[in-house]
Formats: structure tokens, sequence, C-alpha cells
């Protein structure tokens, strides 16, 4: 019984030390999908699935809920906001060229259609796509994609 007493104050010390050590906030005072959004014209429906289910972690700019705060939670998100930008961040869409745009939107579309996108792991915090929001969202993807490889 005195280990698991020991084990259990070394654990709750861990983790209050932990609390003030965090990782950088991906956060951006610049427009973070202007020019993604200007090329891919996506409408004001297809605007509110990327801005709830897919810029906190594919863009330079995220809103934290509440318990990102919390280490080693925050560390957590940290990491998959950075996988996530790694992927596709629109806020690098200038930089692309018409190959590598028209590639990014194949992609989203096969992540989507697949249900690799959004992860699962945010979907318990923040739900899933509906099916019609993941059939507009493919749909649009799609087009985009093919005419950026009309204009390659």
């Amino acid at each position: 019984m005195k280990i698991i007493k020991k084990i259990l104050v070394a654990l709750l010390v861990l983790l209050v030390i932990i609390q003030f050590f965090r990782p950088e906030k991906n956060i951006s005072t610049e427009p973070v999908a202007t020019t993604f959004e200007s090329e891919t014209r996506p409408g004001t429906e297809i605007v509110a699935i990327l801005e709830s289910k897919c810029y906190d972690c594919h863009s330079n700019n995220t809103e934290y809920p509440w318990y990102a705060e919390v280490a080693p939670v925050s560390f957590w998100i940290d990491g998959h906001i950075e996988e996530g930008k790694e992927h596709f961040n629109v806020s690098d869409w200038a930089s692309f060229d018409t190959k590598k745009k028209a590639h990014k939107m194949e992609e989203l579309a096969e992540e989507v259609e697949e249900g690799k996108m959004p992860e699962d792991s945010y979907t318990w915090m923040h739900g899933n796509l509906t099916e019609e929001e993941k059939e507009k969202l493919i749909e649009w993807a799609k087009k985009v994609q093919k005419n950026l490889e009309e204009t390659e």
C-alpha cells in the first residue's frame, strides 16, 4: 500500500510540474485562408464546414477549447495540429504550384470519402461531418481538383 501511495503522490507532483511547460500555440493574426478560399471558391456552406471541422488543424490559426490548457492534453493537441499542418495547411496555399494544389484537393476528397478526416479523436469532442456535409465537401473538392488539372 505504501508503494502505491508513493507512486500516486509522484504522479500528482509530475502532473502539477508539467502544467508549467506549454507547447507554442498555433495562433495567427493574419487571415489564414484568404488565398485558399479566393482560389477554390467554396460556397458559404463549404466555408462553414471548413471553419468548423478543418481549419483548426489545417491552418495557421487554431481556436483552442478550454481543455487545451491542461497538460498533457495540450501536448497531444499540439501534436495533432502539427501533423495536420504537415499534410495540408490552407495557410500555405499560395506557395503550392497548380499540380500540388490539385493533389491536395484530391487528398482532401479521398480522406473525407474514406472517413479518415476529420480524425476520430477530433470528432469525439467536436462532432463528425454529417453525410450531407461529406457529400458537399467531396463534390466541391473534386470540382476544384478538376478545374486545377485543366489549367495545368
